[in-house]
């Protein structure tokens, strides 16, 4: 008798046919119930004289789980509708089985590109819903890694952009950089990629010398290298052309569809959270907000390339402050964050503590309810979190950059050319860690 047993997918899949079918109907009928209000049910014959195609989630070019169903005519996309896949659905209702520290590691994996700004948004959130006070050497900390975070994020997205245009090298050159900050987190963190680094009320441990001299020296060796791509891309005649004047997306349209950070800012729009709601340090640091006004793939690609040089402009000035604001890196107070590893160690009162936080952890006031937002690499990141009044949260309602900015990919690929939807996809950054909710 064979130990291999053979399973019958027909009842665990029994959905797809009908997604599928829904997801067509959608597609079919899309434009006569937006322009008329309603459809009469009858979708057109799909091969009288277009295509209906289907892009990802396969595809290497599509990100992640996402999947592009088109309508073509020729070469021109008629109408699209984007289906989000399934990765991890119900990270929602999964934090509110979870104590609010236990939650921490799920934040890691919604945008992997970031991990370290998940985890100050959701503690921010945390701490403005349990009114908790964080040292000010943390909050300094904080925002310097958020923003190497940021620089993280931002040269995948034009690693991975610059390949979907067909220019490998830079890939392979964003990873070398990569590879110096994943260094950072795994000495400052203990983790190369999901580093779990804040804790509820500060963080895990302090930077030590060796890290804030790995911080320095990648200050210093990122403009460089940044000068040379941008030598080698601002001017670039294919680069150029494959950008400029696709996926134009104007002040109206931006704001119609909910679209936020970069892709925001790529339509003229300077709004940034860092400087218009402040939060960590932000409102004692100088930067720039970059804008465009010409709203297309070009002017999104400027913003990131500036972008990442505002963010070298602040650890710098956070290198500058951790030099003098000494101090702890976490509260003080055991009923709100974890006690220090010497107090567990050698203390019944701290073991007890860490014992209790381990079960019970934060505990805001029944009935309090917050919300707060961090300007992340894609955008508004925020957390929505009502308390009963128990160590878990009776709701959370997450808002992710990737899933808004989501919206605003179908109304540029429609109209546009098929060659473009691969730039089109990339210039979005979307990461359906986040986007599937």
């Amino acid at each position: 008798m064979s130990i291999i047993q053979t399973t019958d997918f027909k009842d665990t899949l029994k959905f797809w046919p009908r997604h599928n079918e829904a997801l067509y109907r959608r597609l079919e009928t899309k434009h006569s119930w937006m322009e008329h209000g309603q459809g009469d049910g009858s979708p057109a014959d799909p091969l009288d004289n277009e295509m209906v195609l289907n892009i990802g989630p396969q595809h290497p070019a599509t990100h992640g789980v996402l999947r592009c169903a088109v309508q073509l005519d020729g070469e021109t996309i008629v109408k699209s509708v984007l289906d989000i896949g399934y990765l991890h659905r119900g990270v929602e209702k999964l934090a509110e089985s979870k104590t609010y520290q236990e939650f921490m590691p799920y934040t890691d994996r919604m945008d992997y590109l970031a991990p370290y700004s998940n985890n100050v948004a959701w503690c921010l959130a945390v701490e403005k819903v349990a009114s908790i006070d964080v040292p000010e050497r943390a909050q300094w900390i904080r925002m310097m890694m958020s923003e190497l975070a940021r620089i993280s994020a931002h040269l995948l997205w034009m690693g991975v952009g610059l390949m979907d245009a067909g220019a490998v090298s830079v890939f392979l050159w964003a990873f070398q950089l990569r590879e110096d900050l994943y260094s950072i987190f795994d000495h400052v963190t203990g983790a190369r990629l999901t580093v779990s680094h804040s804790r509820i009320g500060g963080v895990v441990t302090d930077v030590d010398d060796t890290g804030m001299a790995m911080i320095r020296d990648f200050t210093e060796s990122f403009p460089k290298a940044h000068a040379g791509w941008v030598k080698l891309l601002n001017r670039n005649r294919i680069w150029i052309d494959r950008n400029v004047g696709i996926g134009i997306l104007s002040k109206e349209d931006a704001l119609d569809l909910g679209m936020t950070g970069p892709n925001l800012r790529g339509s003229g729009i300077e709004h940034d959270i860092r400087r218009f709601e402040p939060y960590l340090k932000y409102d004692e640091v100088e930067f720039n907000i970059p804008t465009r006004q010409d709203g297309d793939a070009l002017a999104r690609y400027f913003i990131r390339m500036e972008e990442m040089m505002e963010s070298i402009r602040i650890i710098r000035q956070c290198l500058e402050k951790l030099e003098t604001v000494k101090g702890p890196v976490r509260s003080d107070d055991a009923k709100q964050s974890y006690p220090g590893k010497n107090e567990v160690y050698y203390s019944m009162e701290g073991l007890i503590h860490d014992f209790m936080y381990t079960d019970t952890g934060t505990c805001p006031p029944k009935g309090a309810s917050a919300y707060h937002a961090i300007e992340a690499p894609k955008g508004e990141l925020g957390f929505y979190i009502e308390s009963d009044g128990t160590g878990k949260p009776a709701r959370v309602k997450m808002n992710t950059p990737s899933f808004t900015n989501l919206q605003g990919l179908e109304h540029m690929l429609e109209g546009g050319m098929m060659g473009d939807m691969v730039i089109l996809i990339g210039t979005v950054d979307p990461v359906l860690g986040e986007a599937d909710k």
